[in-house]
């Protein structure tokens, strides 16, 4: 509540929309526990941006947009969890690393795909291709069927997002 004794903005978008966002969020991930965490993380997220939920015209809008996100962050972290996992189980038994190297490999990874998202997909391609498997700018330009200058470009700027976001 604030001074005149009408709820904050932030409060007044809680009580009046927290029920149907996590109706919304467990209908799409059919997850009622997902939808609660999912639900809460939202409101964090509009408590950081308090003045935002003030100006709101449109306030499910507003909740479904962050809501979304977090719900796409959510999947695409399982997704790569899932992948981590199935590599993990192809190796050999003495070779799995323990369990708080598997996390931070996890977080790692997790970062990592953070990083490259906000790429193009052939400047991403490009720059995997050359860190992952070490192919030289001729090789990529090959695999890709694109010039070796193009190769070079590509990876600069994909070097110039990642310094930029670290």
């Amino acid at each position: 509540m604030n001074q005149s004794g009408s709820p904050a903005p932030v409060e007044g978008l809680y009580i009046q929309h927290h029920s149907w966002l996590r109706d919304w969020l467990r209908k799409k991930t059919g997850c009622p526990f997902d939808a609660a965490d999912l639900a809460h993380d939202t409101y964090l997220k509009v408590l950081l941006r308090a003045g935002e939920a003030h100006a709101c015209r449109e306030p499910r809008a507003y909740l479904v947009t962050i809501a979304h996100g977090l719900m796409v962050n959510l999947f695409r972290r399982r997704d790569i969890e899932r992948a981590y996992l199935d590599a993990l189980h192809a190796c050999e038994a003495g070779l799995a690393p323990s369990p708080e190297r598997r996390a931070l490999a996890l977080e790692a990874l997790v970062e990592i795909d953070r990083l490259l998202d906000g790429l193009p997909v052939k400047v991403r391609k490009a720059f995997l291709l050359a860190q992952l498997e070490g192919l030289r700018h001729a090789e990529i330009a090959d695999r890709m069927q694109v010039s070796v200058s193009s190769v070079r470009q590509y990876l600069a700027r994909a070097m110039q997002h990642c310094l930029a976001a670290w």
